[in-house]
């Protein structure tokens, strides 16, 4: 009962779904839950995917199912990550580390984050299109190790806010349940390679997954001296972009 709450928590605070749960939800250690939400969200929209392909199989209206598909989550979220990816650009733009955050916290959106914004979309809808086969699979796992990117910074790195969205992601988060979860997409990763008989690609998965997921939330980390709610966000829209490039790519 317990963890069904702390699920809905998550639903709540991470997607735009109308949900009217009875009582009171504690939000404390809720990122634990956020790669399971970002599963939901790809089985949303890869079944969206998959429905419009099936409805209109040709190969000129890939592109415009592909525009959809990001859309839909786009629109389950309400933006929640590519608002923050955007602040995040805003801040990294200022020359004067000391103003970062302030700038970040500005509700304004810049040039910086305009461009930022726009990116990340066009990344992703051009490099989905380019992938022609296990594109509900493809979308699932990536969505999901992005998540699990938001959450390993959660607890690897400091919170640069004495208040604010993202500082109680930190509260009753431990260690090895971010590394249960990494073992556990990996596991499903592989189980469904095993399925289909695609080995290379369930490798291939796990690898871009988890390193750019890695990778972004440690790249910001050295850029900012640790984390906010926003760049949590950033680790989430550039995990999905640009692991949806590199598996366009390869």
């Amino acid at each position: 009962m317990q963890h069904w709450r702390k699920f809905q928590a998550a639903l709540i605070f991470y997607t735009c779904l109308p949900l009217r749960p009875k009582g009171m939800l504690d939000f404390r250690g809720i990122a634990l839950y956020a790669p399971l939400i970002g599963i939901a969200i790809g089985i949303a929209i890869a079944s969206l995917d998959l429905g419009l392909g099936l409805i209109k199989p040709a190969p000129e209206f890939i592109h415009l199912r592909s525009l959809l598909t990001i859309l839909l989550g786009l629109l389950i979220t309400g933006g929640l990550h590519l608002d923050g990816a955007m602040d995040t650009a805003d801040g990294l733009a200022v020359t004067d580390p000391s103003r970062r955050l302030e700038v970040m916290a500005d509700s304004n959106t810049g040039a910086f984050g305009a461009i930022a914004g726009i990116t990340i979309l066009l990344l992703k809808v051009v490099a989905l299109a380019a992938i022609k086969d296990q594109r509900f699979w493809i979308l699932t796992s990536i969505w999901a190790w992005a998540r699990w990117g938001q959450l390993r910074a959660i607890m690897a790195y400091p919170y640069l806010k004495a208040i604010g969205k993202g500082k109680f992601h930190q509260e009753d988060l431990h260690h090895w349940q971010v590394w249960l979860v990494e073992l556990l997409l990996t596991i499903g990763n592989l189980a469904i390679a095993y399925f289909y008989n695609s080995f290379y690609l369930g490798i291939g998965l796990t690898v871009i997954g988890f390193s750019f997921s890695w990778l972004i939330g440690s790249w910001l980390n050295r850029q900012l001296g640790g984390h906010t709610g926003d760049t949590y966000g950033a680790i989430v829209e550039w995990t999905e972009a640009l692991s949806l490039c590199a598996i366009a790519y390869l």
